[in-house]
């Protein structure tokens, strides 16, 4: 009964247009009530949840992406990839996908790579006689790139909702292959959708020009050489690292790019303050839901509901892959790693899948949720910056989605793909 409660009270306050996080707490206290716990306790499960300590990189990881965005990093990253990939037919189309792969290894962040390839590339590509509906499509689905490329703020939620202490540094390392798969199967995508639609092909500009772009990004790209080299030689930790990227980031952007002033500067802290209460808030409200979840042990009987239909690994992972794609449909994806993290990894490591692995499957999982209606955010954010309708971003997006699904298939059932490299440096 009280799950039912919980259930119902919770997708009743999302149709109500209730924000994700209200929607979240409101359903805990009423269950609270319910089973007749004092509220307080719902407050305190707030508090335990973002009283992480591993949490605290995730303002910095924020700040860092907003700074690199607004510091002329993104630019820089898109001449590099516009001089690689602009001879090919619909070589924008490339340049966004390479560029969205470099910005994510230096960001983490969708939301931000959808907003800073947007705003430099899709007006370029309208103007160059691409449709507005394949820019956009580009743009949302390279972004997601950006959640398995390291580092990503996501990854620290799941380590820090695993509740088995999973390896931060294993994660990023994890999703660098992933990453790597999902852009090249988008960049193929996008190199078909354009043949097909004749796009225009670009010209090399050379090797001089291409030298010298690669030598202007490269104080940008050294961000995640830096975070991930001081990590895996153990010269600080993952959150010591997103400190630093962010000292490092305003480095660059004041002495080395010189386009990151006082105002600039103050905006985006004021951005990166907002985003970060937005995050830790959802996570603390989810923390209570997934308690109260915990209380009526709906993670132990799920579990048991699909063992009882099948001990099969692969059919268990299609179960969990297909709840967790329509469960992205309807809810961001910070609440729902912090919500399922510990009903589903339980059942994942009881047919013998990995907890890192298993990780990677969630982020790329979840991540198609924020390119598919009606909750996909990023869909948002791209289409708001094309200045198209989400229909009509929506009626061309199926090849992009299938090229995401293969690579969702692929780092599912090759556990290699994810784990190769945390296994080599250990």
């Amino acid at each position: 009964m009280e799950i039912a409660i919980l259930g119902i009270a919770l997708v009743v306050l999302l149709m109500l247009g209730v924000p994700v996080a209200f929607a979240l707490l409101g359903a805990s206290i009423a269950c609270f009530l319910a089973l007749d716990i004092p509220l307080v306790v719902v407050f305190q499960r707030m508090a335990s949840g973002i009283s992480v300590f591993s949490l605290m990189a995730i303002p910095f990881f924020i700040f860092a992406g907003d700074l690199m965005y607004r510091s002329g990093i993104a630019e820089r990253l898109v001449q590099v990839a516009g001089a690689v990939f602009a001879p090919a037919r619909g070589g924008l189309g490339l340049v966004n996908v390479g560029a969205s792969t470099l910005f994510g290894a230096v960001s983490g962040s969708a939301i931000a790579s959808a907003s800073a390839m947007g705003s430099t590339l899709i007006p370029l590509m309208r103007e160059k006689g691409y449709d507005g509906d394949y820019a956009v499509n580009v743009t949302v689905t390279a972004a997601i790139v950006g959640l398995l490329i390291p580092p990503s703020h996501n990854m620290i939620i799941y380590s820090a909702a695993s509740g088995i202490g999973v390896s931060i540094s294993d994660l990023f390392l994890a999703g660098v292959v992933p990453g790597l798969l999902a852009a090249g199967l988008l960049g193929l995508t996008a190199w078909l959708v354009a043949r097909r639609r004749n796009y225009p092909k670009g010209t090399f500009p050379g090797w001089g020009a291409l030298f010298r772009a690669m030598i202007y990004a490269m104080p940008g790209i050294m961000t995640a050489v830096i975070i991930m080299g001081g990590i895996l030689s153990g010269i600080f930790t993952p959150t010591e690292s997103s400190a630093i990227a962010v000292v490092y980031t305003i480095l660059v952007g004041t002495l080395v790019y010189r386009s990151l002033g006082l105002r600039t500067f103050l905006e985006t802290v004021t951005q990166s303050v907002r985003i970060t209460a937005l995050v830790l808030m959802i996570i603390g409200a989810a923390t209570a839901f997934g308690y109260a979840l915990a209380i009526m042990e709906a993670p132990a009987q799920l579990a048991n509901l699909i063992t009882a239909l099948t001990d099969n690994p692969i059919l268990v992972l299609l179960i969990i892959n297909v709840a967790l794609l329509l469960l992205g449909t309807f809810m961001d994806m910070s609440p729902l790693i912090v919500i399922t993290t510990p009903i589903l990894l339980p059942v994942a490591m009881q047919v013998g899948v990995d907890p890192v692995h298993f990780g990677i499957i969630m982020m790329l999982n979840l991540g198609i949720g924020l390119v598919t209606p009606p909750v996909g955010s990023v869909l948002f954010v791209g289409a708001a910056v094309g200045k198209i309708r989400i229909e009509q971003a929506v009626k061309t997006i199926l090849p992009f989605y299938v090229a995401l699904l293969v690579a969702l298939i692929l780092v599912t059932y090759v556990p290699a793909l994810s784990l190769a490299l945390p296994n080599m440096v250990k």
